[in-house]
């Protein structure tokens, strides 16, 4: 049975269609003083499988994961794979300052403390989180069906950038699907008060071998180029990586991301800085959610 969480519904019933799985029926609704309500309205089997992501409201949507794992196992699962789409709270996997709340382990504790027996998300912010769990856990990319979006709306050959060297690897996957070029934007400190982004020259980072596989500095220049990273908030890195793209002579800018979080405007600024398109993967449901990553989870889950 497949059980999905507000948060997540649209997203379940594409995975439960997939794998020709009943779809639960839940009522999940807030109290007057802002308690979480949930009801499952459909007998429980030994295996369940509960999909939620954890985005804002965070705090709402994680109790009401909480409460849909452990009312499963209350009610006879022995088995609840949770498949957590978006894991909220993921990027504090370490103390960074004296102090700090280790988050990414306390979720992780009260997902496995509420009964799961398995935990996949997609594109976790740092991978290193899934080891706070004592389950199997599993940490799925969303860059096959991103690539297959791209291949469906590009005609040309485009170049695929990522905004920063971290989301580089989400870009080299890409390239590799599509047999297409790739690079990255770079940081680069000028003085202690400022940052310039650039073009990355790659002959600066890889062997000669390598260099057959990406692009350089020059290559975006009457090109397509699609800029991809995991998570995109406030969009200012990606504004910024627009405006250079656009210098450099790229014919169009599309962005693609796995996981929209788009606050404080961010969709309308990135259009504004002359993007032509953006979608993101439905790990998050938002108006830019043109990608469903409901095939690569039912294939992790047969």
């Amino acid at each position: 049975m497949i059980i999905a969480g507000s948060a997540s519904q649209n997203l379940g019933a594409k995975v439960a269609k997939l794998l020709n799985k009943k779809f639960a029926a839940i009522d999940t609704w807030k109290f007057p003083d802002g308690e979480r309500y949930t009801r499952i309205k459909d007998s429980i089997p030994n295996e369940v499988i509960i999909i939620q992501s954890t985005n804002y409201p965070q705090d709402e949507n994680l109790m009401e994961l909480l409460f849909l794992i452990s009312n499963a196992k209350d009610l006879g699962a022995s088995k609840i794979t949770v498949v957590n789409p978006y894991m909220g709270y993921a990027r504090q996997e370490k103390r960074f300052k004296e102090g700090e709340s280790i988050s990414a382990k306390t979720i992780a504790q009260l997902i496995q403390n509420a009964g799961a027996t398995k935990f996949i998300t997609i594109n976790i912010h740092e991978e290193s989180v899934l080891d706070f769990f004592d389950i199997e856990s599993m940490n799925l990319s969303a860059m096959e069906p991103i690539a297959n979006y791209i291949s469906g709306i590009i005609e040309d050959e485009p170049v695929i950038i990522a905004p920063d060297k971290g989301a580089f690897p989400f870009a080299e996957e890409i390239a590799k699907i599509l047999d297409c070029t790739c690079t990255y934007l770079s940081k680069v400190r000028l003085a202690p008060d400022k940052v310039e982004t650039c073009i990355v020259d790659l002959r600066c980072d890889l062997s000669k071998e390598e260099l057959e596989k990406h692009t350089n500095i020059d290559s975006v220049k009457g090109k397509e180029a699609i800029i991809i990273d995991d998570i995109i908030a406030t969009g200012g890195t990606i504004v910024n990586a627009i405006a250079i793209l656009k210098e450099q002579g790229a014919k169009n800018v599309n962005v693609c991301c796995v996981h929209p979080i788009l606050v404080k405007g961010a969709t309308i600024r990135i259009y504004a800085s002359g993007c032509k398109n953006i979608a993101s993967c439905d790990t998050i449901s938002s108006d830019t959610s043109l990608i469903s990553v409901a095939e690569t989870i039912a294939n992790a889950l047969k």
